[in-house]
Protein backbone atom coordinates (compact mmCIF):
# COMPACT_ATOMS: atom_id res chain seq x y z
CA UNK A 1 0.00 0.00 0.00
CA UNK A 2 2.58 2.41 0.79
CA UNK A 3 4.15 2.56 -2.96
CA UNK A 4 1.30 4.88 -3.34
CA UNK A 5 1.96 7.25 -1.40
CA UNK A 6 4.95 10.30 -2.29
CA UNK A 7 7.29 9.52 0.78
CA UNK A 8 8.49 13.38 -0.22
CA UNK A 9 4.88 13.67 1.19
CA UNK A 10 4.06 11.20 3.98
CA UNK A 11 5.90 10.29 6.97
CA UNK A 12 6.57 5.88 6.10
CA UNK A 13 9.13 3.34 6.76
CA UNK A 14 9.45 0.01 6.91
CA UNK A 15 9.75 0.19 10.62
CA UNK A 16 7.97 3.35 11.40
CA UNK A 17 5.10 5.66 9.90
CA UNK A 18 2.60 8.60 11.05
CA UNK A 19 -0.42 7.24 12.47
CA UNK A 20 -2.58 9.03 10.32
CA UNK A 21 -1.54 6.34 7.85
CA UNK A 22 -2.56 3.77 9.92
CA UNK A 23 -5.09 1.40 7.50
CA UNK A 24 -3.09 2.57 4.33
CA UNK A 25 0.37 1.47 5.08
CA UNK A 26 2.26 -1.49 6.97
CA UNK A 27 4.77 -0.58 9.09
CA UNK A 28 6.32 -1.98 12.43
CA UNK A 29 4.60 0.96 14.72
CA UNK A 30 2.64 3.66 13.93
CA UNK A 31 3.29 7.48 15.91
CA UNK A 32 1.64 10.31 16.49
CA UNK A 33 4.37 12.34 16.76
CA UNK A 34 5.40 15.90 18.81
CA UNK A 35 5.39 19.31 17.69
CA UNK A 36 8.53 21.41 17.26
CA UNK A 37 10.06 24.50 15.67
CA UNK A 38 13.33 25.42 14.55
CA UNK A 39 15.45 27.57 16.37
CA UNK A 40 17.95 28.60 13.65
CA UNK A 41 17.81 30.34 10.99
CA UNK A 42 17.61 27.58 8.45
CA UNK A 43 18.19 23.82 8.73
CA UNK A 44 18.45 21.27 6.28
CA UNK A 45 16.26 18.70 5.63
CA UNK A 46 17.96 15.74 4.31
CA UNK A 47 16.98 12.57 2.41
CA UNK A 48 18.78 10.36 5.10
CA UNK A 49 20.37 10.68 8.73
CA UNK A 50 23.48 12.41 7.94
CA UNK A 51 25.34 14.92 6.93
CA UNK A 52 26.47 14.43 3.46
CA UNK A 53 23.09 12.84 2.73
CA UNK A 54 21.35 15.12 0.19
CA UNK A 55 19.48 18.33 1.25
CA UNK A 56 16.02 18.06 -0.47
CA UNK A 57 14.55 21.14 0.99
CA UNK A 58 15.14 23.71 3.88
CA UNK A 59 13.12 24.45 7.34
CA UNK A 60 13.47 27.63 8.08
CA UNK A 61 13.35 29.56 11.82
CA UNK A 62 9.79 29.38 13.36
CA UNK A 63 8.55 26.71 11.21
CA UNK A 64 6.91 23.97 12.76
CA UNK A 65 7.32 20.54 12.35
CA UNK A 66 5.73 17.07 13.85
CA UNK A 67 8.48 14.73 14.81
CA UNK A 68 8.15 11.43 14.47
CA UNK A 69 11.65 9.77 15.67
CA UNK A 70 14.35 10.52 17.23
CA UNK A 71 18.07 8.75 16.90
CA UNK A 72 21.63 9.56 16.84
CA UNK A 73 21.17 13.44 16.60
CA UNK A 74 18.59 13.06 14.26
CA UNK A 75 14.63 14.23 14.24
CA UNK A 76 12.45 12.55 11.76
CA UNK A 77 10.02 15.08 10.74
CA UNK A 78 7.57 16.37 8.83
CA UNK A 79 7.19 19.94 7.74
CA UNK A 80 3.45 21.31 9.03
CA UNK A 81 3.88 23.95 6.56
CA UNK A 82 4.08 22.18 2.89
CA UNK A 83 4.16 18.71 4.12
CA UNK A 84 7.71 17.77 3.29
CA UNK A 85 9.77 14.72 5.18
CA UNK A 86 13.26 14.42 6.11
CA UNK A 87 15.42 14.37 8.41
CA UNK A 88 16.80 17.15 10.60
CA UNK A 89 19.32 18.01 13.00
CA UNK A 90 17.90 17.09 16.55
CA UNK A 91 19.84 20.28 17.97
CA UNK A 92 17.72 22.46 15.63
CA UNK A 93 14.97 21.99 17.42
CA UNK A 94 12.54 23.17 20.34
CA UNK A 95 9.73 22.63 21.84
CA UNK A 96 6.84 25.19 19.84
CA UNK A 97 6.30 28.28 21.86
CA UNK A 98 3.40 30.21 21.05
CA UNK A 99 2.02 30.70 17.53
CA UNK A 100 3.85 32.86 14.68
CA UNK A 101 2.20 36.31 14.70
CA UNK A 102 4.59 37.70 11.77
CA UNK A 103 6.73 36.58 9.01
CA UNK A 104 10.40 38.06 7.26
CA UNK A 105 9.16 40.35 4.42
CA UNK A 106 12.52 41.14 3.60
CA UNK A 107 15.05 39.16 1.88
CA UNK A 108 16.93 38.50 4.79
CA UNK A 109 17.77 40.31 8.37
CA UNK A 110 19.80 39.57 11.42
CA UNK A 111 18.40 38.37 14.27
CA UNK A 112 20.10 40.21 17.41
CA UNK A 113 20.45 39.15 21.29
CA UNK A 114 19.99 42.64 22.17
CA UNK A 115 17.59 45.82 20.87
CA UNK A 116 21.06 47.57 19.57
CA UNK A 117 22.37 47.39 15.78
CA UNK A 118 26.24 47.32 17.35
CA UNK A 119 25.30 43.84 19.11
CA UNK A 120 27.03 40.77 17.27
CA UNK A 121 23.94 39.39 15.37
CA UNK A 122 23.13 36.05 16.57
CA UNK A 123 21.90 34.92 13.27
CA UNK A 124 20.54 35.12 9.78
CA UNK A 125 16.49 35.23 9.08
CA UNK A 126 15.71 34.62 5.36
CA UNK A 127 12.50 35.66 3.65
CA UNK A 128 8.89 33.79 5.25
CA UNK A 129 10.73 32.71 8.69
CA UNK A 130 8.24 33.18 11.00
CA UNK A 131 8.50 35.34 13.96
CA UNK A 132 6.23 35.50 17.18
CA UNK A 133 6.83 38.71 18.58
CA UNK A 134 6.40 39.66 21.96
CA UNK A 135 6.64 43.17 22.25
CA UNK A 136 8.14 46.21 20.75
CA UNK A 137 11.05 48.46 21.55
CA UNK A 138 11.03 51.20 19.63
CA UNK A 139 12.19 50.09 16.09
CA UNK A 140 12.88 46.85 16.96
CA UNK A 141 10.54 43.24 17.78
CA UNK A 142 11.55 40.88 20.54
CA UNK A 143 11.00 37.72 19.85
CA UNK A 144 9.56 34.92 22.08
CA UNK A 145 11.70 33.16 24.83
CA UNK A 146 10.79 29.74 23.27
CA UNK A 147 12.28 30.66 20.08
CA UNK A 148 15.32 31.47 21.82
CA UNK A 149 14.41 35.40 22.06
CA UNK A 150 16.45 38.25 20.38
CA UNK A 151 14.99 41.17 18.40
CA UNK A 152 14.73 41.75 14.79
CA UNK A 153 14.17 45.61 13.42
CA UNK A 154 10.59 45.66 13.11
CA UNK A 155 10.55 47.14 9.61
CA UNK A 156 11.63 44.04 8.09
CA UNK A 157 8.64 42.14 9.73
CA UNK A 158 5.17 41.80 8.15
CA UNK A 159 1.56 40.36 10.31
CA UNK A 160 0.65 37.23 8.81
CA UNK A 161 -2.31 38.60 7.61
CA UNK A 162 0.01 41.80 5.04
CA UNK A 163 1.07 39.47 2.18
CA UNK A 164 2.56 40.62 -1.01
CA UNK A 165 0.31 40.13 -4.26
CA UNK A 166 3.49 40.06 -6.78
CA UNK A 167 5.35 36.72 -6.76
CA UNK A 168 7.44 37.63 -9.70
CA UNK A 169 8.20 40.51 -7.57
CA UNK A 170 9.29 38.63 -4.78
CA UNK A 171 11.23 36.17 -7.26
CA UNK A 172 13.52 39.12 -8.13
CA UNK A 173 14.44 40.04 -4.72
CA UNK A 174 16.87 36.81 -5.13
CA UNK A 175 18.43 37.96 -8.08
CA UNK A 176 22.15 36.89 -8.21
CA UNK A 177 21.50 34.38 -5.48
CA UNK A 178 23.92 31.74 -5.56
CA UNK A 179 21.96 28.34 -6.93
CA UNK A 180 21.93 25.61 -3.97
CA UNK A 181 20.08 22.36 -4.44
CA UNK A 182 17.46 22.32 -1.94
CA UNK A 183 18.06 25.80 -0.45
CA UNK A 184 15.42 28.28 -0.04
CA UNK A 185 16.71 31.07 1.68
CA UNK A 186 18.81 34.07 0.37
CA UNK A 187 22.44 32.19 1.23
CA UNK A 188 21.06 29.98 -1.88
CA UNK A 189 17.92 28.61 -3.65
CA UNK A 190 17.24 26.29 -6.21
CA UNK A 191 14.08 26.95 -9.26
CA UNK A 192 11.37 25.46 -6.97
CA UNK A 193 12.34 27.19 -3.89
CA UNK A 194 12.17 30.20 -5.28
CA UNK A 195 8.32 29.68 -6.59
CA UNK A 196 7.41 28.22 -3.35
CA UNK A 197 8.88 31.62 -1.25
CA UNK A 198 7.47 33.41 -4.00
CA UNK A 199 3.69 32.50 -3.82
CA UNK A 200 3.82 31.93 0.16
CA UNK A 201 5.07 35.69 0.65
CA UNK A 202 2.43 36.14 -1.52
CA UNK A 203 -0.82 33.89 0.99
CA UNK A 204 -0.63 31.12 -1.56
CA UNK A 205 -0.37 27.65 -0.47
CA UNK A 206 2.44 26.18 -2.63
CA UNK A 207 4.25 22.75 -2.89
CA UNK A 208 8.14 22.53 -2.63
CA UNK A 209 9.18 20.46 -5.55
CA UNK A 210 8.44 21.50 -9.11
CA UNK A 211 6.43 18.48 -10.42
CA UNK A 212 4.11 19.22 -6.77
CA UNK A 213 3.81 22.94 -8.30
CA UNK A 214 2.90 22.49 -11.51
CA UNK A 215 -0.24 19.55 -9.97
CA UNK A 216 -1.42 21.88 -7.44
CA UNK A 217 -0.60 26.38 -8.93
CA UNK A 218 -3.62 27.75 -10.74
CA UNK A 219 -4.81 26.77 -13.92
CA UNK A 220 -3.35 26.21 -17.25
CA UNK A 221 -2.66 28.63 -19.99
CA UNK A 222 -2.64 28.21 -23.25
CA UNK A 223 0.21 30.81 -24.84
CA UNK A 224 -1.36 30.31 -27.86
CA UNK A 225 -5.16 31.48 -27.12
CA UNK A 226 -4.09 33.91 -24.81
CA UNK A 227 -0.82 35.90 -23.54
CA UNK A 228 1.62 35.39 -20.99
CA UNK A 229 1.60 37.62 -17.81
CA UNK A 230 3.74 38.70 -15.39
CA UNK A 231 3.03 36.03 -12.61
CA UNK A 232 2.61 33.45 -14.72
CA UNK A 233 4.34 30.08 -14.08
CA UNK A 234 6.29 28.11 -16.43
CA UNK A 235 7.24 24.67 -16.01
CA UNK A 236 10.09 22.08 -18.00
CA UNK A 237 10.70 18.81 -16.69
CA UNK A 238 12.52 19.50 -13.63
CA UNK A 239 12.63 22.84 -13.84
CA UNK A 240 10.51 26.08 -13.01
CA UNK A 241 10.62 29.82 -13.27
CA UNK A 242 7.74 33.33 -13.19
CA UNK A 243 7.56 35.08 -15.88
CA UNK A 244 8.27 38.57 -15.24
CA UNK A 245 6.74 40.58 -18.19
CA UNK A 246 5.17 38.10 -21.94
CA UNK A 247 8.80 37.55 -22.72
CA UNK A 248 10.96 37.27 -20.02
CA UNK A 249 11.42 34.84 -17.21
CA UNK A 250 12.78 34.68 -13.46
CA UNK A 251 14.65 31.26 -12.19
CA UNK A 252 17.06 29.97 -10.06
CA UNK A 253 19.41 27.91 -12.53
CA UNK A 254 22.46 25.19 -12.50
CA UNK A 255 23.39 26.97 -15.99
CA UNK A 256 24.41 29.99 -13.94
CA UNK A 257 24.59 28.78 -10.89
CA UNK A 258 22.51 31.81 -9.70
CA UNK A 259 19.07 33.50 -10.35
CA UNK A 260 18.62 35.21 -13.40
CA UNK A 261 16.54 36.28 -16.01
CA UNK A 262 16.29 35.34 -19.09
CA UNK A 263 14.59 35.41 -22.48
CA UNK A 264 11.98 32.73 -22.61
CA UNK A 265 12.39 31.33 -25.86
CA UNK A 266 16.56 31.35 -25.14
CA UNK A 267 15.60 29.09 -22.25
CA UNK A 268 13.39 26.71 -23.82
CA UNK A 269 15.98 26.45 -26.69
CA UNK A 270 18.56 25.52 -24.09
CA UNK A 271 16.70 23.24 -22.18
CA UNK A 272 15.98 21.10 -25.59
CA UNK A 273 19.78 21.18 -26.18
CA UNK A 274 20.67 20.62 -22.87
CA UNK A 275 18.08 17.91 -21.63
CA UNK A 276 16.20 17.00 -24.97
CA UNK A 277 13.21 18.54 -22.97
CA UNK A 278 10.93 21.39 -23.79
CA UNK A 279 8.07 23.65 -21.96
CA UNK A 280 5.43 21.09 -20.36
CA UNK A 281 2.98 23.21 -18.77
CA UNK A 282 1.87 26.92 -18.02
CA UNK A 283 0.07 27.52 -15.02
CA UNK A 284 -1.36 31.16 -14.30
CA UNK A 285 -2.37 31.90 -10.19
CA UNK A 286 -5.39 34.23 -9.96
CA UNK A 287 -5.07 36.88 -6.69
Amino acid sequence: MADSLDPRLNAVRDDLADARLKGRVEAGRYVEGETAQLTVGAAALRRRPADDAPQDTQLLFGERVRVFDRRDGWAWVQAERDGYVGYCREDRLSAPGPEATHRVAVVRTFLYPEASLKAPPRDLLSLESAATVVATEGRWAELTPESGGGFVHAAHLAPLSRVDDDPAGVAELFLETPYLWGGKTSVGLDCSGLVQLAFQRCGIDCPRDSDMQEAALGRSVDPAAEALRRGDVVFWPGHVGIMVDPARIVHANATDMATRVWDLETLDGHIQRAEGSRLTTIKRVEF
